[in-house]
C-alpha cells in the first residue's frame, strides 16, 4: 500500500523512551474518492515497534458507497509490506510478476529489497473493506536484496476464549514458516466476550497491540479501536483483557529492538537524504530498478512522487550508536 499523503512528513526511525499508548490520524488513501486510514505508526513519540515502522488500519468501509481500494502503480525500497485482511478482497500485482489475491486471514509478504512497484485493487466481490496494511523495514544486510512475494494461510487455533493466527514468528509454541531477516512476531488474536489472558512472550522484543474491534485493556491501558499499545523490552508476559459483551479482534506486533540509522520517506525506506533523494529521481525517470507492474487497469499507471520537503532528511542516531 503507498503513503498517498501530497506532504509527507520525514520520519527520523528510531527507539524512544515512549511507553504508552499510540492513538491513530486519519489520512486519504487514494484519490478524489479516497477511503480513509487510521495510522498509528509511525509517530514522534515512537516510530519503530522492533522492525516494524508503518501501521495503516482501515474500514469496515462499504464498497458499494465508493470506499473501494484503487491505488496505481507505486514503488517501495527497504521494506516489507504485510498485507492483512479482515474482510473483503484486494488484488496485488507487483514489477516481480507476482499476481495475487489478499483474503481475509491470509499472509502476503511483499519484499521490497533495492525496489519494486506494485499496485492494490479491492476486487468487484468485495462488498465491505477491512484491514490493515503494516511495514517492516529491512535491515542493511538485507535491503538490497532482490524482489519477493511470500504467502501463508496460518492455522487458526483456539483454547480458553481465544484464537490465535501467527502470520509471523512464534507465539505460545505456534510458528509461521515465512522468512523474515529480523526477529518479528505478528499475530491475529480473537477474544471472546469478558476473556482474560495472559501471553508468554520473548522478553528480548518490544510489542504493540493494534485494535480492530472490542473494549480492550492491553499492558494496563484500554485501547479504542486503532490504538495501540506499546510494552517494551524486559517483560516475559503481556495481558490482554476483553471487556466488552462482543467479540474483541486486536493484532500483535513484536521484535527486538531495531537499532540501525533510517530515514523515511513517503514509500521509501533508505538511510540518507541524498538516498531519498535518488529513489525518488529513479521513480519519476520510470527507472528499472522499480520495474513495471502488468495488467493493472487504471488511468493512472505510475503515481507520482510527490515534492521533497524544503529541508535535509537527517537520520536521528540509535540508541548506543
Amino acid at each position: 500500500m503507498s503513503n498517498t499523503e501530497a506532504a509527507p512528513a520525514e520520519v527520523d526511525c528510531v527507539a524512544s523512551p515512549f511507553d504508552g499508548v499510540l492513538q491513530p490520524r486519519e489520512v486519504p488513501l487514494g484519490g478524489p474518492r479516497a477511503i480513509r486510514v487510521r495510522r498509528t505508526l509511525p509517530q514522534r513519540e515512537r516510530s519503530l515497534i522492533g522492525a516494524w515502522c508503518f501501521a495503516d488500519h482501515y474500514g469496515p468501509h462499504r464498497v458499494r458507497d465508493g470506499a473501494g481500494m484503487d491505488v496505481p502503480p507505486h514503488p517501495h525500497t527497504g521494506l516489507q509490506t504485510v498485507s492483512w485482511l479482515f474482510s473483503g478482497e484486494v488484488e496485488h500485482r507487483d514489477s516481480a510478476g507476482v499476481h495475487a489475491m489478499v483474503r481475509p486471514g491470509e499472509l502476503n509478504l511483499m519484499t521490497a529489497g533495492a525496489g519494486i512497484c506494485h499496485s492494490e485493487v479491492s476486487t468487484a466481490g468485495t462488498t465491505v473493506l477491512h484491514g490493515a496494511q503494516l511495514w517492516v523495514a529491512l535491515p542493511d544486510s538485507a535491503r538490497d536484496t532482490g524482489r519477493d512475494f511470500a504467502h501463508h494461510v496460518p492455522t487458526a487455533r483456539s483454547a480458553g476464549g481465544v484464537t490465535a493466527r501467527v502470520f509471523l514468528g512464534e507465539l505460545e509454541g505456534e510458528r509461521s514458516p515465512v522468512h523474515t531477516f529480523t526477529p518479528l512476531l505478528g499475530a491475529q488474536l480473537d477474544l471472546d466476550p469478558g476473556v482474560e489472558v495472559t501471553f508468554a512472550v520473548d522478553e528480548a522484543f518490544e510489542h504493540g497491540v493494534l485494535v480492530d474491534q472490542g473494549d480492550v485493556e492491553a499492558c494496563g491501558s484500554a485501547l479504542a479501536v486503532a490504538d495501540l499499545a506499546y510494552q517494551g523490552t524486559g517483560h516475559d508476559r503481556l495481558q490482554l483483557i476483553n471487556r466488552g459483551d462482543s467479540p474483541a479482534r486486536l493484532l500483535l506486533l513484536g521484535g527486538t529492538p531495531f537499532t540501525e540509522e533510517l530515514v523515511m520517506w513517503w514509500n521509501f525506506v533508505g538511510r540518507s537524504h541524498d538516498e531519498i533523494v535518488g529513489f525518488r529521481e529513479q521513480w519519476q525517470q520510470h527507472d528499472a530498478r522499480f520495474g513495471a507492474v502488468e495488467g493493472y487497469v487504471g488511468r493512472v499507471q505510475h503515481l507520482p512522487a510527490p515534492p521533497l520537503p524544503n529541508a535535509t532528511l537527517r537520520p536521528r542516531p540509535a540508541p548506543g550508536v
